[in-house]
């Protein structure tokens, strides 16, 4: 039996018709270096009849259940100790016996004895090995084999291969569903089937949950860019409303928020102009008023009189006198809008440690003239 890929089992030592006779010679290369097993003290059993000679050393060095069954008591000490590997191909046990001597496993051995290998890590509780499978499986998935590698990572218990083939089978379910897989693990096993399903249930219910949740996280930041601009045009001006206290500059030139602060300019043009506010009946005014109370919510300024925002003094007079109950999706909305503000603030680019440092002195100096 050969191999021509990286590991290779001499076909001379181990002769075409599988005998049980003892006392075969082999040697596993590994690239440019040869390891010889020859004359090993242990036999391994293949279901084709094979007896691979193996050093015990070697097998109990590497696996803790593999030293457990060499070890264990035997009626008769004088007889040949053999380790019984059943139920894979001859082929994918030499593979086994390679990676155990050389601690490697080539592409072309994953893609042919991918999943006999895992189960067989699996089995002799090889670490090593097994995240290689992993590894390696999780590479090579798809939709024809996705359901039999999720079968064997359940009972291998390979959590990281599980989530693997639910994620692709929750992406491409349709195609699976077509599958000869599919079909026979609907027939033969309906639990695995309706945890499938009940996955792919609960990733769509996220899907649509962080949906919403950058929904809502875009209309919390508008509404502090809202704040911000609000708080501009009241204190500063913008290009068509400005201070109450002063007339706003015709040579002002728009803001870097200019599309959010023509929008705010327009709504408090119409807000001062408006006639049916009194009897509230305009929407329009409605969203002003909100803002503004939005405005007072989130106002830092200590004294009433220093905000130059319309209605902040009122409505903070009015928010002291009402009970702390109350209104609890308002002050909900409050905390998420200032959340947002916090957020936008840490995005933005720092300035540099010496000019900020700088600008911070001159402040404190100014505040103590």
């Amino acid at each position: 039996m050969e191999d021509d890929q990286t590991m290779k089992v001499s076909p001379i030592k181990f002769p075409a018709a599988y005998s049980s006779s003892s006392g075969y010679n082999c040697a596993f290369s590994a690239g440019k270096e040869e390891i010889s097993v020859s004359e090993g003290d242990v036999r391994i059993l293949t279901s084709g009849g094979l007896r691979i000679p193996v050093h015990s050393s070697v097998l109990a060095s590497v696996s803790s259940v593999l030293e457990n069954i060499l070890y264990r008591p035997r009626k008769d000490r004088k007889s040949e100790t053999i380790v019984p590997i059943l139920g894979v191909p001859c082929d994918a046990v030499l593979a086994f016996v390679r990676y155990l001597y050389s601690s490697r496993c080539s592409e072309d051995e994953m893609d042919k004895y991918g999943i006999h290998l895992l189960t067989l890590s699996h089995v002799f509780s090889i670490r090593q090995l097994k995240q290689r499978c992993t590894r390696g499986l999780a590479a090579r998935l798809n939709a024809d084999t996705v359901v039999d590698v999720l079968q064997l990572a359940r009972l291998c218990d390979a959590p990281d291969l599980y989530v693997k083939c639910m994620k692709l089978l929750s992406k491409d379910f349709k195609t699976v569903e077509m599958t000869e897989g599919w079909k026979f693990l609907q027939s033969h096993d309906p639990m695995l089937e309706l945890e499938i399903l009940q996955f792919i249930d609960d990733s769509e219910s996220r899907k649509q949950r962080r949906s919403r949740d950058r929904e809502a996280q875009s209309l919390y930041l508008q509404l502090s860019e809202a704040m911000e601009c609000l708080e501009h045009i009241c204190t500063e001006g913008c290009t068509s409303v400005g201070p109450y206290d002063k007339e706003p500059s015709r040579k002002t030139g728009p803001c870097k928020k200019f599309s959010t602060c023509q929008g705010l300019q327009l709504l408090i043009c119409h807000f001062a102009t408006c006639n049916k506010r009194v009897h509230g009946g305009c929407s329009r005014c409605k969203r002003m008023w909100q803002l503004f109370r939005l405005h007072s919510s989130i106002c830092e300024c200590d004294q009433f009189d220093s905000c130059k925002v319309p209605l902040c003094r009122q409505f903070k007079l009015k928010t002291q006198l009402v009970k702390k109950g109350d209104d609890a999706r308002w002050r909900l909305l409050v905390r998420k809008v200032m959340a947002a503000k916090v957020m936008t603030s840490l995005s933005l680019p720092k300035k540099p440690m010496r000019k900020h440092w700088g600008e911070t002195t001159r402040k404190l100096q100014h505040q103590k003239r």
